[in-house]
């Protein structure tokens, strides 16, 4: 069986074929500005890479484009598209209304244009247009959605309710939704088969680290609680974003700078974090150079990221009641050995204690054991796999 993975956004589209047989990826790439001059697919497949020039001005366009590199002379991996048997669309937002991977109709596509656009407004639209556009080239292929907020949808009330007036939260659907859900549900699970236990017989945080950053406690192969909330804003600072803030400061700032609504909220998304606080950068390579320089800010915000992600490996244990495991994932969390070091440093108390050596080391696709010898905590760098996630789910539900 053969597994097209698209994640599409408002200019830009990626994508993978795998085959589910050897869970290998056949073909990959990426379309860039849909919509916009200058255009352009750039694909892998065959051990070659291909760069498409074209002008691309829908989403449709491009997913004819993908499917003609997929048959490419030089980087195509099919003879067909008889050969793709499945599409598995990833899908950021699903409010209360998917707790699961769902096969793609038209009342589906419906209800997530109807209801769930405002949850994720920049993320839902283009998805579901690039689901329409798959549809349209692709009548006959099955089709399933995967849900960033999906594996969180097991999170009790206590978890993800907000201290709003209840009638308003079964009004507004206003509560905490979660996302990286598909990376926190690979990474738990990796780390599980690495132990050679069950998911079910483990208690992990999961760092999902990068520029967008969240922290999930999984007990028993379940989410019970995160940090990302009703947006992916809420949780640690991230790259650009401010991560949990005072409500009444973010009206403080608004007036005070002389913002609306919209611009108040664009500037916590795009102009705070590790960037605002550092000056600097929102790319932690950046960040480690400004501090190798003794650049106090870039110091400040490398700590405080390390800080906050500590508190939440803490919450969270406390939340389940003990701690098998910490896992790191995500660009950050697999490549920066300063904020691996700085979160496990002074969890000893939950028998975390990591290798100073190895920690310098990078995972190099495969998971790293960063545990010193007799501690009792593992602490593992397992490198995410969303696409993989959901080819599997796609397969599966299908």
């Amino acid at each position: 069986m053969k597994v097209l993975v698209v994640n599409a956004g408002s200019s830009s589209l990626k994508y993978q074929l795998i085959d589910m047989e050897t869970e290998a990826v056949l073909a990959k790439g990426g379309v860039e500005r849909i919509g916009l001059p200058a255009s352009l697919l750039k694909a892998k497949g065959n051990g070659k890479e291909k760069v498409f020039e074209k002008d691309m001005p829908n989403h449709k366009i491009a997913i004819e484009l993908v499917l003609s590199a997929l048959q490419d002379s030089d980087v195509g991996v099919i003879k067909s598209m008889d050969e793709i048997n499945a599409v598995g669309h990833r899908m950021v937002a699903s409010g209360e209304y998917f707790n699961k991977t769902t096969v793609v109709t038209e009342e589906v596509l419906k209800i997530l244009e109807e209801k769930t656009y405002e949850l994720a407004p920049l993320h839902n639209p283009p998805a579901v247009t690039g689901v329409r556009a798959c549809m349209e080239v692709m009548p006959n292929t099955p089709m399933a959605l995967v849900f960033d907020t999906s594996f969180h949808a097991t999170m009790p009330e206590k978890a993800y309710l907000y201290g709003i007036n209840y009638e308003d939260y079964k009004a507004y659907g206003v509560r905490k939704y979660g996302f990286h859900g598909t990376s926190h549900k690979f990474v738990s699970q990796e780390a599980a088969k690495y132990l050679g236990k069950k998911p079910e017989e483990l208690k992990i945080v999961t760092c999902h680290l990068g520029n967008g950053s969240s922290i999930s406690a999984v007990d028993g192969g379940k989410c019970v609680d995160t940090t990302m909330g009703f947006t992916p804003l809420a949780g640690i600072l991230m790259g650009t974003r401010s991560g949990d803030i005072d409500a009444s400061a973010v009206e403080f700032l608004a007036k005070k700078k002389g913002m609306t609504h919209a611009e108040i909220i664009n500037y916590l998304n795009k102009k705070c974090g590790v960037a605002g606080i550092s000056g600097v950068s929102s790319d932690f390579r950046d960040l480690e150079k400004g501090m190798a320089e003794n650049n106090e800010r870039c110091i400040l915000a490398l700590d405080m990221f390390s800080y906050q992600t500590k508190k939440f490996v803490g919450a969270y244990a406390a939340a389940m009641g003990g701690l098998d495991c910490i896992v790191f994932t995500a660009g950050i969390g697999e490549n920066t050995p300063y904020v691996r070091q700085e979160v496990c440093n002074g969890l000893e108390f939950l028998g975390v204690k990591i290798d100073l050596e190895k920690n310098k080391l990078r995972p190099g696709g495969s998971i790293l054991d960063l545990t010193a010898p007799g501690a009792k905590t593992k602490v593992l760098i397992v490198p995410t796999n969303e696409e993989l996630v959901i080819a599997r789910e796609t397969a599966e539900v299908l």
